[in-house]
């Protein structure tokens, strides 16, 4: 396992004028920031220091715009912890830093339920989830239908030394893998969603959030375990999913529960200025 050094951190410098800029470790980049529609704090000298821009294609996708050579990846330290960072064709990095404070939380509930409990993470992609189930002692179930950011997210386990955790590894849709565990009368203390707005699986399945995200949630409920207390946290970045719209949504499938909370995910800037970056709900039935 490889420590960077605290300078190898992530810090968001500035934001305005539809984009964000960011320290990932040594480099300094630019990427799309549809929310941010206030001014820029920062001069332009700044910004033009970038070492990469990320540009969206009018046709969909996006290309970087490298003006200096970035490595194929990086480690990067976040919320105390090393994470593999890399520049994807969809202008991600692979760590999502407005879910600090959920995975924190995460970590709070699998140490609270205990070695024996089980957790299951539906679209898991890179681990922050998985992790923070598995630091708190918790059995971790990862999903996700893209094989390669399942294995990403194992590296990421062996940076932070958990390659050995309780964690199952899973690439597959993330329905059919609920499905399958209701016929196998599987059951979960935990339940973790991120869900994308448009997807596919990796047999072609089509998701779209606005209509799949009902039924799946249906199934874990079917999921949760009854005979003890279970949690769900669900969080997305698609437009018009408010904080309240998910707390509606957890109660319609799940039922009126004990504790329920939402809000908008947020990165802090140097300046103190928080950043939006989508919303997320918790529902725990004690």
């Amino acid at each position: 396992m490889t420590s960077p050094a605290p300078s190898d951190s992530y810090r968001l410098l500035d934001s305005g004028a539809f984009a964000k800029l960011e320290m990932a470790g040594p480099w300094r980049l630019v990427r799309p920031c549809p929310q941010a529609v206030w001014p820029r704090r920062l001069p332009p000298a700044e910004w033009e220091r970038a070492d990469a821009v990320y540009e969206r294609s009018s046709s969909g996708g996006g290309d970087w715009q490298y003006r200096r050579p970035l490595p194929g990846q990086w480690l990067l330290r976040h919320g105390g912890q090393p994470w593999l960072a890399k520049p994807t064709g969809f202008g991600h990095l692979g760590l999502f830093m407005e879910q600090a404070e959920n995975w924190e939380w995460l970590r709070r509930q699998a140490a609270a339920y205990g070695p024996g409990a089980r957790h299951l993470n539906l679209f898991a992609y890179t681990g922050g989830s998985t992790l923070a189930l598995a630091r708190g002692g918790g059995q971790a179930t990862h999903v996700d239908a893209a094989r390669g950011v399942v294995a990403w997210a194992r590296d990421n386990a062996r940076e932070q030394g958990l390659e050995k955790a309780p964690v199952q590894w899973v690439v597959e849709d993330a329905g059919k893998f609920c499905q399958r565990e209701v016929r196998r009368g599987r059951s979960y203390q935990g339940l973790v969603l991120d869900p994308p707005t448009f997807g596919r699986g990796p047999a072609g399945e089509l998701w779209k959030i606005e209509t799949d995200l009902p039924p799946l949630l249906e199934l874990g409920r079917q999921l949760l375990a009854t005979d003890r207390p279970a949690f769900v946290l669900l969080s997305c970045h698609s437009p018009g999913f408010t904080p309240l719209v998910l707390e509606n949504l957890l109660v319609a499938v799940l039922g009126t529960p004990s504790r329920l909370e939402s809000g908008e995910m947020v990165v802090p800037e140097e300046g103190g200025r928080p950043l939006p970056a989508g919303c997320c709900a918790r529902w725990r039935r004690d």
